[in-house]
């Protein structure tokens, strides 16, 4: 009795393999683009009794008070009235103002008048939970 062969599998590797390195391209972008928009040129406080955010909420919105007391989004300078404009915009889109959640990064250096402009901006448009971003530790 004859045996039976065993079909094989066959594909184009090349075309798994492109893939593969788009795939590979889109995640280092992705990541490129994320990293970006952290200015690092603002020195956060330390926190060290603190707790770590394990989750990361891609809807966030991350509003940087600088040294000299200027307010940025993704490195967009912008004054407190815009800034106002823009999340109760926000807001509006979402429809609610628990959706849309605010990460404040401060200079360790700027003044708390300035912190206090980006919070009543925040509260203006009827925003009320905000989160401060510190460090646990020096150097990280």
């Amino acid at each position: 009795m004859r045996k039976q062969e065993e079909p094989y599998l066959t594909g184009n590797l090349t075309a798994m393999i492109d893939v593969v390195f788009q795939l590979i391209i889109f995640f280092v972008c992705a990541v490129s683009l994320q990293n970006a928009a952290n200015d690092d040129s603002i020195t956060l406080t330390l926190a060290p009794d603190s707790r770590a955010v394990r989750t990361k909420d891609p809807r966030e919105i991350r509003i940087d008070v600088h040294k000299d007391g200027s307010l940025s989004i993704a490195r967009q300078k912008m004054s407190p009235e815009l800034l106002g404009v823009l999340l109760k915009k926000t807001v509006a889109d979402c429809g609610n103002p628990d959706l849309v959640p605010i990460i404040l990064r401060g200079d360790e250096s700027a003044l708390h008048e300035k912190v206090q402009g980006a919070l009543d901006a925040c509260s203006q448009a009827g925003i009320v939970k905000i989160k401060f971003a510190a460090l646990r530790e020096k150097g990280r």
